[in-house]
């Protein structure tokens, strides 16, 4: 079985270094103009100069993401900035625009721009082979499929079209749309997702209120707020009251309406329709395939992404590590170990879903408790920064930690645990308390532990 690419985010070039330390084979990144990621990322010209560089100095692979639907003030400069990225010689391009691509590849062909591989952005939504065959007529040479595919549609897809690459999305973020077409930000905020700046007004929080549109005018109009409001409940009520009658009517129930509120704009009440599969105005969970790498590798897929470009440096360290032991134990044919999904438990995280590779109820989709991360089973506290010869190790720290908590030592090495005896503040003194970034204190980890992140174990 040939081993998949491991393809990581990369939002600075800090999180570069940590995806190749922790086993990732490629990473993406993009100019913020260009790319679905205008906030946190420092990848200028300069920055990709120097992340291409050192990825090929490492043997690794450093895609330049390029990927927005572009407008057409966007349209008028784009040749003009890319034009320095291609001459770096980046290991693919990652777009989505057709126009666009038209645009690179007429470049390409006068001899005016280097070669340089496109890959079609998951924006494109493929979700087919017919879809998968036009790309390829257009000279992109890997598709980046859609994430609303199952296994059976991927490996329907790769047994129609054997002779390009496929890369499928195995952890990170969803949508609550087609990726990336979600249009709450852009109604919102002005913001549109599909120019790099959502707002994920998907996960913001929202009160819901009973409403009636029995008024003059037809509009719904607001009955009373719903305290305690299940989902999950309406959910099981709607699928039987959204069924027809025995005179073929359809149910007084399938005429209710909704109103919802966000928090941070009280008295903005918002109709919403409820079906059998709730509302659509929800926040999801994240992706966790981890589970299904051996299922992938074997149908022949080429390149695993993980989503997460504005996640931490401990978020890529740790999913880059966890996916490649996956890899590894696929290809040379051990049993999935369940262990990673509790490592993948560590990171903060929505709640976990498989998405749509396995059908599951809507509801496991869903995410209905709450729109923020929440970890559950570790918290990143520190990373050290230097190692002296009698095993005290410095340790810039991130978040609270004390003495006596458990401690998971994460590197490229191996991971252990350690029971945290003893810890000093700069000047050499013994303290019991680091309250968190940004201080620096000295902890006994001994080697090796360079260069390793620290995470406190709190279940």
């Amino acid at each position: 079985m040939k081993a998949p690419e491991l393809l990581l985010p990369a939002g600075s070039l800090h999180r570069m270094r940590a995806a190749y330390n922790f086993g990732a084979d490629a990473v993406y990144a993009g100019q913020p103009r260009y790319s679905l990621r205008a906030r946190n990322n420092e990848f200028r010209l300069e920055q990709i100069a120097e992340g291409i560089a050192e990825a090929h100095q490492r043997g690794k692979k450093f895609f330049v993401t390029s990927n927005l639907i572009a407008h057409n003030d966007k349209l008028r400069t784009y040749l003009r900035d890319l034009q320095p990225v291609v001459e770096l010689k980046p290991d693919a391009l990652i777009m989505a625009d057709a126009g666009l691509i038209m645009l690179v590849r007429e470049q390409m062909e006068k001899g005016l721009w280097p070669e340089v591989p496109i890959h079609l952005s998951v924006q494109a939504n493929t979700t087919n082979s017919a879809a998968v065959k036009f790309w390829q007529k257009q000279g992109v040479s890997r598709i980046i499929l859609s994430r609303e595919l199952s296994l059976d549609e991927v490996q329907a897809i790769r047994n129609d079209c054997p002779d390009i690459e496929l890369e499928v999305f195995v952890h990170g973020a969803l949508c609550i749309a087609y990726s990336g077409r979600c249009l709450l930000s852009g109604y919102f905020n002005r913001r549109d997702p599909n120019q790099g700046t959502c707002t994920n007004a998907c996960r913001w929080e929202y009160k819901t209120q009973a409403a009636t549109t029995d008024t003059d005018t037809g509009d719904a109009a607001p009955v009373a707020t719903l305290d305690g409001f299940n989902f999950a409940q309406e959910d099981e009520e709607a699928a039987s009251a959204f069924s027809t009658t025995g005179s073929g009517q359809r149910h007084p129930e399938a005429n209710k309406v909704w109103l919802i509120e966000e928090a941070g704009r009280p008295g903005e009440l918002m109709p919403i329709m409820e079906d059998e599969h709730g509302t659509y105005i929800m926040n999801s969970k994240d992706l966790r395939a981890v589970e299904h790498v051996g299922k992938l590798a074997a149908m022949g897929i080429d390149s695993l992404k993980i989503e997460g470009r504005t996640k931490s440096h401990y978020y890529v360290a740790r999913t880059a590590q966890v996916y490649r032991r996956a890899i590894d134990d696929a290809v040379a044919g051990k049993p999935f170990n369940p262990e990673l999904l509790l490592e993948l438990e560590g990171l903060s995280n929505r709640g976990y879903t498989g998405g749509l590779m396995e059908r599951r109820p809507a509801q496991d989709y869903q995410n209905y408790i709450t729109g923020h991360s929440e970890s559950h089973r570790s918290q990143f506290v520190g990373e050290v920064l230097q190692v002296r010869e009698d095993g005290w190790a410095q340790v810039e720290t991130k978040n609270r930690f004390a003495v006596g908590d458990r401690l998971e030592v994460i590197h490229p090495s191996g991971n252990r645990v350690v029971q945290l005896d003893a810890m000093r503040n700069q000047d050499g003194e013994a303290i019991d308390v680091a309250q968190g970034s940004p201080i620096k204190v000295w902890v006994p980890l001994a080697a090796p532990s360079e260069g390793a992140l620290i995470a406190r174990l709190i279940a």
